[in-house]
């Protein structure tokens, strides 16, 4: 504890980050004023950390004193030292972190390697997975399962208290122990990684936040055989699933020795260690932890956390109440957040590829700052994301660098050298270089008007630029308002950082917000945020409890238990009185059968199920009112108030602050704006204005860290702690060559590509977030487009790639069948392979939109979202055995789901219910309900994004905003015939030509045509004829294989719109595989077909090996009553990875999906607690993966069994053929389906073959291993797997 002293003593608050180092001290006795020092975080020559250094340099300002460098500091004058740090970021992102092993159930050693399968990047035929934390993994032989399952109709009781395997868990759940822990193999294995050099373990087994006993005991061990470092999942964060948990427990394995070291190194630097002065440090929930319990997995957003803090105290008021958006803009990236007088908390994120479960403030980056890069690519300007960094850094920066954001800024006189440091350069002692960045942008610009009508000047193309980054800041921030209910307009704006505010008055006009808060430490508002935060102490426990008057007193007991060790808790970190603390609690929420999760705080009447119900309603715009609402957590947040300071409120100062307009100014300096070119703009400086001062724009003001903006038609009001920017409600328009409507501005041709897509993106969020389904809120197996006046496509978010082209084909079919007859309110439902579709399953929702009279059609919004139950053959929806259309469910050509605003429901219950009844042995959905939910949850993403639509064509009027949706499809087309005409320079005869075959015979046959204008002829003549069985794909998935490998072989940010396949000319023979007849059953041919024709398109272009071939759809089937008329009473389907082709430079990626799909895979705590299944095994098939110079991606082994008797479907290809190696590469292992059969005490392994429909008893296992990738080359001479791991 503190030692009492009479010396006067000053708080220290920094913010250590990656580039800049940032202090504040403030004296304890107040009457001084503050010290603030910002210095380079890293500078070897002259000091070896640097919030020592910061801490010296502030004691001597303080004291008066010298404190040399080469002495320890004491630290008699320092009262409190609080400290946000990139440490953990930064070994994360560099992956520096110590090495570590994990410990996990066995079965699931590659469980963290596979994560959710999806790939990071959709277009990125080279996957490069994110590299795993630890680097080593031992099995251990344990295996726990829930004992009941949420979906299993049958549910029985159970009696615990007679049989020793079954307990009762934390979350109140019954866990039956499968195997118990082997202890003694469990105790060498960690002797082993002892001897091995490890002393940093992690800990993750299945069900362990429930049931931690286990963990617990594997815990206990390893302090037993000496490790130092021991991160057991269930104590770091007691949530369900066994993926997000286990990669936070290894991240905090990785950097938490890490932190340790920090903090043990930054003590050296004290006299005492540090022993008698109270430090703390900065967590990613926005709370202070004393610094011997600062870990690595709650320090990744320790520096920008505190900066929402700091603008949450100083921008926001609780008499004002309105809400802020936070904006921070520093030198590589933007954060964005909101703050509405709570702290909203996110308790999964990932940061750079790792998932994170823990307890962080919602803060979401674009990679867009002041060292973002310009670019010039297929006639649009790019900004980032790739950033110049600090080395070489921007152009102006004298080393060589390219130019950014920062360059545009100094060009058009919003920077000004002479108010900079002069330590650019090589010797690091010259300004910045002005004529450097001008000839820059002379050449830029001359490069731009080449070929072009419109003649833009060096000053209009860096306007230009700064225009497209500030366009890309506000998507962001439109999704954390407007994605989630909130109007973006009626918020305020607090800029910080280094660079936010030069911008700050350009973004909040382009949201149509009013007022800026810039505070006096704005570009330190991190570190002083240090000064605003409170220390907190976080407990939660997991619970299977319902929300209800029955529950309620389980539930307060609960709460009190966790607020005891909530304030204990802080008592142990040195809070001197419990008077100072108060506790939050907190609930966290969903309705049964869904998985989206509410953190609900305590309402002041304490009805938890109204508080959930408003926020659900706000947010997702429906409830489920016959649902009941499941309580997975409980949890309490201690928060110390002891240091806390007194709430300026900045709103009551303003309004009582006498204006006194037209202060005098430094000097005056050209600046160039929109509309108005290069104007004499006055220069101040901050330290010389007063509180009331008022500058009408165009001015700027400067001080030491930071340079303001205040452009035309803004004022900037001067109080003792901010600068308030009014911002008129002027809009800029679009440059008068663009109204002329004859070329297009590329400027505002990226703007537009922007907000096209951002419409489409917020359309996705709509529907993840209002629809139930598991398929489409959690398996993301959906998309969203926008489509102009005559069905062509706008703008389709990267979702499924095998929705790309597909949607088009559905939106054109019905503006020509039903254009003419459509008027406002009504919306189209389809899902035919002639209109469109691509399976039945897969149900497209489409909406009009209008011109203000009601009359003409303007554009198109669609949806489309699998839907896991439309009825069918034997209740099973895609039927394996499927030979007709009519046996895999509804089929709908056309109907008009909502008339007028009216939604048919009974119409579409009809459809869904009646219809495929009518067949033999087919029946109706038995899903109904969520069948309902998810079509009006689609209805509602097409009414978000009309809404969008609308309002960007009153933005910019009708013909404008038509113009550039003609435009940017032109683009697209310009970017895929310079591609095909570059590829056709070194063909002869300008002739591609592939070939592979299904693994039932069918040929697939292509044959390219590349005309010398760069439009193509893609031929399918050759292909074989239609099937029996559903591996027939409706032409549509041609469209979507041809723009999905087109748009992987250009590699570069193309907008995705119908300008792809402008120049191309598709041949498909009638009555083929790929073009079958109305009636033929399509199922596979989505899933599977898909597949093996962008294989063979990539194989035609010579790009790399095949890979899996596959989505390797299974499903399994349950709760069925006798009669097989009834169909199933619950139904679980997935598609699983595989391994990638190799390619010329890079290996394949392991466990990833590939091409035509990227939905994720449930989680195995999740799929064990719904379903009355255990999953044995998942772990990737090594060696399956094509040999080569660069080898194949391997495929998985995912091991399935039944606790009761299920029905399983397997539909998959490529059992027979084998993914193709090129250049000498060895083909990838084919695939497995296998049946584990249990009869008289035996055991027997059958073989399923690609594809069929299997019974199971409990007991017995469903086995799947999926294809390897191809290999690319000839292997080298060397054993075992060839090629580095490069890209994957």
């Amino acid at each position: 504890m503190p030692h009492a002293t009479t010396e006067p003593k000053i708080d220290i608050f920094i913010d250590r980050g990656g580039t800049f180092t940032d202090c504040v001290g403030i004296s304890q006795r107040g009457g001084k004023d503050d010290i603030v020092i910002k210095l380079l975080s890293v500078d070897p020559g002259n000091y070896e950390d640097a919030p020592t250094e910061g801490i010296r340099r502030i004691l001597e300002k303080f004291t008066g004193r010298p404190h040399p460098r080469d002495a320890k500091l004491s630290s008699d004058h320092i009262g409190v030292i609080r400290m946000g740090t990139t440490v953990a970021t930064n070994a994360l992102l560099e992956r520096k972190g110590e090495r570590s092993a994990l410990l996990i159930t066995e079965g699931f050693r590659d469980a963290l390697e596979i994560g959710y399968q999806a790939r990071p990047k959709l277009f990125d035929l080279a996957i490069n997975k994110p590299d795993v934390l630890y680097s080593e993994v031992v099995e251990v032989e344990e295996r726990v399962t829930m004992e009941d399952s949420t979906k299993d109709p049958f549910q029985h009781s159970i009696e615990v208290d007679s049989n020793p395997t079954l307990k009762i868990g934390q979350s109140g759940d019954i866990i039956r122990i499968i195997k118990p822990l082997n202890v003694e193999s469990t105790r060498n294995s960690l002797e082993k990684l002892f001897e091995k050099g490890y002393r940093s373990i992690c800990i993750c087994l299945a069900h362990s936040y429930s049931f931690p006993d286990h963990e617990n005991a594997i815990r206990d061990l390893a302090k037993e055989v000496g490790f130092t470092s021991i991160s057991a999942s269930s104590n770091l964060i007691p949530m369900i699933k066994l993926i997000s948990r286990g990669m936070s427990a290894t991240a905090d394995a990785y950097l938490t020795p890490e932190i340790k070291r920090y903090i043990s190194n930054f003590r050296r630097g004290f006299e005492d260690g540090l022993e008698s002065t109270r430090c703390q440090f900065m967590q990613s929930d926005g709370g202070l932890v004393d610094v011997e319990r600062f870990s690595g997995l709650r320090a990744i957003l320790s520096g920008p956390a505190g900066g929402v803090v700091g603008y949450a105290k100083t921008s926001w008021h609780p008499e004002d109440n309105t809400p802020v958006i936070g904006f921070d803009m520093g030198g590589t990236s933007t954060d964005v957040s909101r703050y509405a007088g709570d702290y909203g908390h996110v308790f999964e994120t990932t940061t750079a590829g790792v998932t994170i479960q823990s307890p962080q403030l919602d803060i979401n980056t674009v990679a867009s700052g002041g060292g973002s890069i310009l670019g010039w690519k297929n006639g649009l300007f790019t900004v980032g994301p790739e950033s110049a960094s600090a080395h070489p850094g921007p152009a102006c920066y004298r080393k060589g660098g390219p130019l950014t954001v920062t360059d545009a800024n100094l060009f058009l006189g919003r920077l000004l050298p002479e108010y900079f440091p002069a330590i650019f350069g090589p010797e690091e002692n010259l300004p910045l270089d002005y004529e450097v960045t001008k000839n820059k942008f002379i050449n830029l610009s001359n490069s731009i008007n080449e070929g072009s009508a419109i003649r833009k000047s060096p000053e209009e193309v860096a306007l230009g630029f700064l225009a497209v980054a500030n366009e890309a800041m506000c998507r962001p921030i439109r999704a954390l308002t407007e994605g989630k209910g909130y109007h973006t307009s009626a918020h305020r704006l607090a800029v910080f950082g280094g660079a936010g505010g030069q911008h700050a008055a350009s973004i909040a006009r382009n949201l149509g917000i009013h007022t800026v808060l810039i505070h006096k430490y704005s570009s330190i508002l991190s570190a002083y945020g240090m000064a605003l935060a409170n220390l907190v102490e976080e407990v939660q426990e997991p619970s299977s409890l319902v929300l209800g008057p029955l529950t309620t007193p389980e539930i307060h007991k609960r709460f009190e238990s966790l607020k005891e060790r909530a304030v204990q808790g802080l008592l142990l970190q040195g809070v001197s009185s419990t008077k100072h603390i108060e506790t939050q609690q907190f609930l966290n929420l969903r309705y049964e059968g869904t998985d989206t999760q509410m953190m609900v705080s305590l309402p002041h009447d304490g009805d938890f199920r109204r508080s959930f119900e408003e926020l659900h309603q706000q947010e997702f715009s429906f409830l489920l009112p016959s649902r009941d609402i499941v309580v997975d957590d409980i949890r309490v947040r201690g928060v110390a108030k002891e240091f806390e300071r007194q709430s300026h409120n900045v709103y009551r100062e303003l309004a009582e602050t006498e204006t006194r307009p037209n202060p005098s100014c430094e000097k005056l300096s050209k600046t160039y704006f929109a509309n108005v070119g290069w104007v004499d703009t006055p220069i101040y400086l901050l330290q010389n204005l007063q509180p009331g001062d008022q500058i009408e724009g165009p001015g700027i003001i400067i001080d030491d860290t930071q340079t303001i903006v205040v452009t035309p038609f803004s004022t900037a009001k001067v109080l003792s702690e901010h600068i308030i920017l009014s911002v008129g409600s002027q809009k800029q328009p679009i440059a008068p060559q663009s109204l002329a409507l004859t070329d297009p501005d590329p400027a505002q041709l990226s703007i537009f590509g922007h907000r096209f897509m951002s419409i489409a993106e917020q359309m996705g969020r709509t529907l993840q977030k209002t629809a139930v389904s598991i398929n489409i809120k959690e398996r993301l197996d959906f998309s969203c487009a926008i489509f102009g006046p005559s069905g062509d496509l706008v703008a389709n978010a990267p979702h499924v790639p095998v929705h790309l082209g597909s949607m088009a084909y559905a939106v054109k079919y019905q503006h020509e069948r039903h254009g003419a007859t459509l008027r406002p309110g009504d919306v189209l439902a389809s899902n035919h392979p002639i209109a469109g579709g691509t399976h039945l399953p897969d149900i497209t929702v489409i909406t009009p939109v209008f011109d203000p009279s009601g009359k003409q059609i303007i554009f198109y919004t669609a949806s489309r979202g699998h839907h896991r139950d439309i009825g069918g053959f034997e209740g099973i929806s895609g039927n394996a055995n499927a030979t007709e259309l009519y046996q895999e469910g509804a089929r709908i050509i056309s109907f008009k789901l909502v008339s007028n605003g009216t939604f048919d429901e009974e119409g579409i219950t009809k459809i869904l219910v009646d219809e495929p009844g009518q067949f033999p042995d087919c029946v109706g959905t038995s899903s109904l309900y969520d069948n309902l939910s998810d079509l009006r949850a689609q209805v509602a993403a097409n009414a978000k994004g009309s809404k969008l639509i609308e309002k960007l064509f009153q933005e910019y009027g009708r013909e404008v905003v038509q113009f550039y949706m003609d435009r940017i499809q032109a683009n697209a087309e310009v970017a895929v015939r310079k591609f095909l005409q570059k590829t056709s320079e070194g063909l002869n005869g300008n002739i591609l030509q592939a070939v592979d075959s299904l693994d039932n015979g069918t040929r697939i046959q292509l044959e390219i045509r590349i005309k010398p204008d760069g439009s193509a002829v893609f031929d399918f003549t050759g292909t074989g004829p239609e099937v029996v069985g559903n591996n027939n794909a409706p032409k549509s998935i041609c469209l979507s294989a041809i723009i999905y490998a087109l748009r992987c072989l250009i590699n570069d940010d193309i907008p995705l719109n119908q300008g792809c396949l402008s120049s191309i000319q598709v041949i498909n023979p009638e009555g083929s595989i790929l073009n079958p007849s109305d009636q033929a059953a399509v199922y596979a041919g989505n899933t599977q077909t898909s597949q093996r024709v962008v294989d063979v398109i990539l194989r035609a272009f010579d790009a790399c090996a095949a890979s899996q071939g596959c989505m390797n759809s299974v499903g399994f089937f349950g709760g069925r009553e006798r009669k097989s008329s009834d169909g199933y009473k619950f139904a679980y389907g997935e598609t699983i990875c595989g391994g990638s082709g190799a390619g010329p430079g890079w290996n394949g990626a392991s466990a990833v999906h590939c091409h035509m799909t990227n939905t994720r895979i449930s989680d195995v705590e999740i799929m064990e607690k719904r379903y009355p299944i255990i999953v044995r095994e998942f772990s990737i098939r090594p060696g399956s993966g094509g040999r080569g110079k660069y080898s194949g991606g391997d495929g998985v082994t995912r091991v399935i069994e039944c606790r009761e008797p299920l029905t399983f479907s397997m539909i998959s290809e490529r059992r027979v053929s084998r993914p193709y190696g090129l250049h000498g590469g060895e083909d990838g292992a084919p695939g497995e389906n296998l049946i584990l059969r249990k009869s008289g005490g035996k055991e027997r392994l059958v073989s399923l073959g690609p594809r069929g429909i299997v019974k199971l008893q409990s007991g017995e296992r469903f086995i799947i291993r999926t294809p390897g990738g191809g290999g690319w080359g000839t292997p080298e001479l060397t054993t075992g797997k060839v090629g580095g791991n490069i890209n994957g």
